[in-house]
């Protein structure tokens, strides 16, 4: 169930937006799909219950034939490429990061190209040319060599700084709760988040407000938040939930 009153502050920034004949752009992201999963199966059927685009982060060397051939009858989800294996090379004491300083470049950049050319031959119609860095950390040196591998974009986490040698496309607003339950967060936690990031749009970024998921641990606060969620935007006229593809016009 959710509290239909967590939700009226999102309800008004959107009117706000119709009133003024804006329409702010939303796209989702789900991280760290390997296989055919019931959670999967779930949130694909969410999505396309409301015609939601879906970017899939897809894990290369822990995926393979089986989540090709069910996302082959998909038609509006991109695969994005994330990391190599998602292993935290990053030390016990530091943050975890695959995509770091721990190992010699040319081995990180191997496993991406591999990574790369795995999807792309995996999901012919579905692969998008983008860099999901596991635990959204990536060594801002290895960002350079990405369009050698075949990369034009890049999703972390937070608002985007430009004028890289690749695309971003950020998301903003992450729905799970990891340093405490590892569940859903709480609806009028998100929601105001959501608000803050449609404020910030309507005085002048452009920036698309990303959400991001990670099916393999929702729980019931995080399906209903999204179905909610799906349920008010679907169908508000200030909102338009977009493709990744369409977003960076790949």
């Amino acid at each position: 169930m959710t509290d239909s009153m967590a939700w009226e502050p999102l309800r008004r920034e959107l009117d706000r937006w119709q009133a003024a004949g804006r329409v702010a752009r939303f796209w989702l992201r789900d991280d760290d799909a390997v296989e055919p999963t019931q959670p999967l199966d779930m949130l694909l059927d969410l999505t396309g219950e409301h015609e939601i685009p879906l970017t899939l982060a897809v894990i290369p060397g822990l995926t393979g034939e089986e989540l090709a051939a069910r996302l082959a009858r998909e038609t509006t989800v991109a695969v994005a490429v994330h990391g190599w294996s998602h292993t935290n090379y990053g030390g016990p004491a530091g943050k975890k990061q695959e995509l770091g300083g721990e190992r010699p470049a040319e081995t990180v950049l191997g496993e991406l190209h591999e990574g790369f050319r795995l999807l792309q031959r995996l999901h012919p119609a579905g692969f998008l040319p983008m860099l999901v860095p596991p635990w959204n950390r990536i060594d801002a040196a290895l960002i350079p060599a990405l369009p050698t591998l075949g990369f034009a974009a890049l999703s972390v986490y937070g608002r985007a700084k430009q004028d890289g040698p690749v695309l971003l496309l950020n998301t903003h607003v992450d729905i799970i709760d990891w340093h405490g339950t590892r569940g859903g967060r709480g609806e009028a936690e998100l929601v105001a988040e959501l608000v803050a990031e449609l404020r910030d749009r309507f005085a002048g970024s452009d920036e698309p407000i990303g959400v991001l998921a990670h099916h393999l641990v929702h729980d019931a606060a995080v399906w209903n938040f999204l179905s909610a969620l799906f349920a008010m935007t679907g169908r508000h006229p200030a909102v338009l939930w977009s493709s990744s593809s369409a977003l960076l016009k790949l």
